[in-house]
């Protein structure tokens, strides 16, 4: 039995057709970066800012003053005590903490409009206010930035000059409790050598853009 070749021949789609704005953007991450203070956390930020694409920091609201080479909704968004006390009250902020004798808060707003907007946010934050984004952004990549020993954490903060006798003391034993809640985080990073601690966080990073989250039928972002 012979067939006809024209009636097996079978049309097939063509895959330059496809409606790319069909397919769904993936939300943004929002990365928490927190450790002890000295630990380092700006230099990796900046540095992995500088190696990662699509990472934006947040801008904070803070109530301590100016310096000459920042600007308002840059660097921060300066409010005075009081207009701060009132951004709390009406449960603006996400997280907030004092810290050096000023407050500090990550507005809710602007960040969830950088993550609709696909966008990964990275904060670079204190240790109490990290614990806040945990348990309100289950979400959250959150990442422990630690020193190679309590020892060199100090002979940082003592090489920086910056601090009374005093101050340094409060920072320390601060420090040496906060070193001990790095189990509530889900990634350790040892900031011995900047290279290799930037290198772990760029793969974090690019790790947690390739997790598959479920969007169950009733859940909500």
């Amino acid at each position: 039995m012979s067939l006809d070749k024209e009636s097996t021949t079978i049309q097939m789609p063509s895959c330059t057709n496809t409606n790319e704005s069909s397919i769904p953007k993936r939300r943004g991450n929002l990365i928490v970066v927190t450790g002890p203070s000295g630990v380092g956390k700006g230099t990796v930020v900046e540095r992995l800012m500088e190696d990662v694409a699509g990472i934006k920091r947040s801008v904070s609201a803070t109530t301590r003053t100016m310096r000459p080479n920042e600007k308002e909704g840059v660097d921060y968004f300066f409010r005075t005590p009081a207009e701060f006390k009132r951004m709390v009250d009406e449960n603006t902020f996400m997280e907030w903490a004092e810290f050096a004798g000023n407050l500090y808060g990550t507005p809710k707003l602007w960040v969830e409009q950088q993550l609709q907007a696909h966008q990964d946010i990275i904060l670079e934050i204190e240790v109490q206010g990290a614990k806040q984004i945990k348990e309100k952004c289950p979400d959250a990549v959150l990442i422990f930035l630690s020193p190679p020993s309590f020892t060199e954490l100090e002979a940082r903060l003592r090489r920086r000059g910056t601090e009374t006798p005093e101050r340094l003391a409060q920072r320390l034993k601060k420090a040496e409790v906060e070193m001990t809640e790095k189990a509530l985080f889900q990634y350790e990073v040892v900031n011995d050598v900047v290279e290799e601690a930037v290198n772990d966080l760029v793969h974090i990073v690019y790790s947690e853009r390739l997790r598959i989250r479920c969007e169950c039928p009733g859940t909500k972002d």
